[in-house]
């Protein structure tokens, strides 16, 4: 199992229980096997029987709680996260943030904020406590709950660093950008050295068309941290926007230098290289644009 052979390990686990039924843990590795595999349906009856012949077994509760999450059941983990507040290192996530998760998808919020005020160790009813919640309700799309803890945040303690960002993201989603705008601007009012919120408030801008504003705070964004791709890919699409295809070119090469996988970076190029006339330039671009978004929407196994 340790060396990812996990078929094997089944083989070799259900020859044991068919030679020695009853031997002491081998419901559990015979469960840890099938959660490695990815296969919970199968996981779900071992680690019950596990649990039934050691009530006490905080792993196998743990990985059943995590199986039962995993299958889409959040009710049924809910019980048995609940009792296991530990980290186990084969469960491969930490069972105290899908605890959160799961009182989120039950609609539970309150127990929701509790389980991530622990998880970050803050008080329950504090604003960093319903931000952190705000963000996983984001996560989660749980767009309107998310919205209601973010200002909720904001109300128990103005100046909170990322609670006006984390406003400012949710309105940018909501297409809401006069009220992005105005939440991003709050933000750089108490944080103004964070990279991120010049970035987003950029985008807000372009999205506005206000071009010269967007590559103002862009350059910023870039000064601040220059190691993030995305404000150099709106940058080039802002100075492709405003017709100085060169500049363009020259900042989206930096972003497929930093990340050559990306797909919109390669097309942007490509979309820039025939505004100058760069016929072939600009085909290998969007061919290999095309090429890397088909590898991106290829389905992947799932993993836990």
């Amino acid at each position: 199992m340790q060396q990812g052979k996990v078929d094997e390990a089944i083989a070799e686990l259900q020859a044991l229980a068919t030679s020695n039924p009853g031997m002491k843990g081998l419901d559990l590795e015979i469960g840890t096997a099938y959660y490695k595999k990815g296969d919970y349906v199968k996981a779900i009856p071992s680690l019950k029987s596990a649990i039934a012949s050691d009530p006490d077994n905080s792993e196998a509760a743990q990985l059943l709680g995590l199986s039962y999450y995993l299958n889409g059941y959040p009710a049924q983990a809910i019980p048995l996260l609940e009792k296991v507040q530990a980290w186990f290192p084969r469960a491969n996530v930490d069972a105290a943030y899908i605890l959160g998760i799961c009182y989120i998808q039950t609609k539970d919020y309150p127990q929701a904020r509790r389980a991530f005020a622990k998880m970050f160790d803050v008080p329950p009813d504090s604003a960093a406590s319903y931000l952190f919640t705000a963000r996983m309700l984001f996560r989660q799309e749980f767009d309107p709950i998310a919205e209601e803890y973010g200002q909720k945040a904001v109300a128990l303690d103005p100046k909170l660093p990322l609670a006006h960002f984390l406003l400012g993201e949710l309105f940018i989603y909501k297409s809401r950008v006069p009220e992005a705008i105005a939440e991003f601007q709050k933000e750089l009012a108490i944080n103004p050295g964070h990279a991120a919120t010049y970035y987003k408030l950029a985008d807000a801008y372009s999205r506005i068309q206000k071009f010269e504003d967007a590559e103002r705070l862009l350059q910023r964004s870039i000064w601040l941290d220059a190691t993030s791709t995305g404000p150099y890919i709106l940058l080039g699409k802002v100075l492709e926007k405003k017709g100085e295809f060169e500049l363009a070119v020259r900042a989206l090469q930096r972003a497929a230098a930093m990340d050559p996988n990306n797909p919109m970076t390669h097309h942007l190029l490509g979309q820039a290289y025939r505004d100058m006339g760069k016929k072939e330039e600009a085909e290998t671009e969007l061919k290999l644009a095309e090429q890397l978004q088909t590898k991106q929407d290829a389905p992947t196994e799932m993993r836990p």
